[in-house]
């Protein structure tokens, strides 16, 4: 049973990191706004008929309304947009690898909010991490900041600050419930400024695009998502969170099948770094951690 498991875990993961070399593919075919907000389209119509199946959508009390709202447009509407404005122009194993800190942002937001205790072991493995993120973004050259690492940096910003929120509302509602509303309300950030855009510059007129959108949007963050939820039941948080370190080098790998990215000793030593880092920075032994928000992959469209 436990090898099922595993298998179920590391076939999420592989999901996970193949979709940054897929949402690369995309955005030479969608604009950003555009594919975050059909993507988002496919993934609700999956979700609400899974939730209305099993009867997992429960009404909003009024009091949660704006930490739900908040929720949808910096965890899902912001992020999925900056995500996908980042896969325009960054490298999708450098987007992996910057998004590898997540943990250690999202613990550093968590001192700050819910009163988490930082220790020393925290702030050791951060520097070992960012010493990576160096590595990675200057990739043996000049250091140099492209729009490209900004949105990807607020993309990583607005996943920690959506596991907060998720934290605190996961006290009173169902995982499902919450990824719903959610990204409702994020879709319905999205669609009116996609409306407004110049829709005949935004979209593909091929079949095999979009095929690939509704495909990846549907598996990777229907199917997978709700995979990951329940076997991290079976097997604990600490040992599933383990699978997610793979995620930057299954986005190395793909790459370098797909897109024939090379991979540089700069992004193997930087992303050993950021995942020792990360290791250390959230391991148990070091201090308490929040495991749900670390483990869970509720908002995590891209």
């Amino acid at each position: 049973m436990l090898v099922r498991s595993y298998l179920l875990l590391l076939f999420c993961v592989i999901c996970w990191g193949s979709n940054f070399i897929f949402g690369a593919l995309l955005v030479k075919d969608f604009s950003p706004l555009f594919l975050s907000a059909l993507r988002l389209f496919f993934i609700l119509l999956f979700l609400m008929l899974y939730a209305l199946r099993k009867k997992k959508w429960k009404k909003i009390q009024k009091r949660d309304w704006l930490l739900m709202i908040l929720l949808g447009l910096i965890g899902t509407c912001i992020n999925q947009w900056s995500f996908y404005s980042a896969l325009e122009t960054a490298h999708p194993t450098t987007s992996a690898l910057i998004l590898a800190l997540a943990p250690l942002t999202t613990s550093l937001l968590a001192s700050m909010f819910l009163k988490e205790r930082l220790t020393k072991g925290f702030l050791f493995g951060s520097i070992v991490a960012f010493v990576g993120v160096f590595f990675v973004i200057t990739n043996g050259e000049k250091l140099h900041i492209t729009i490209g690492l900004v949105w990807i940096f607020l993309t990583m910003l607005t996943f920690s600050i959506s596991i907060i929120m998720i934290k605190k509302l996961s006290e009173k509602y169902h995982s499902i419930s919450i990824t719903l509303y959610s990204n409702f309300i994020g879709f319905g950030g999205l669609l009116p400024i996609t409306l407004l855009a110049d829709s005949s510059k935004q979209m593909s007129r091929e079949v095999m695009p979009w095929i690939l959108l509704i495909v990846t949007a549907i598996i990777m963050h229907g199917i997978c998502t709700l995979i990951w939820n329940q076997q991290i039941q079976a097997v604990g948080a600490s040992k599933a969170s383990m699978f997610l370190n793979l995620e930057p080098f299954v986005a190395m790998i793909v790459g370098l099948m797909i897109l024939k990215n090379n991979i540089t000793g700069s992004q193997l030593i930087g992303g050993a770094l950021i995942i020792i880092g990360v290791f250390l920075s959230t391991s148990l032994k070091w201090k308490k951690v929040i495991e749900e928000p670390n483990y869970t992959k509720e908002t995590q469209n891209y």
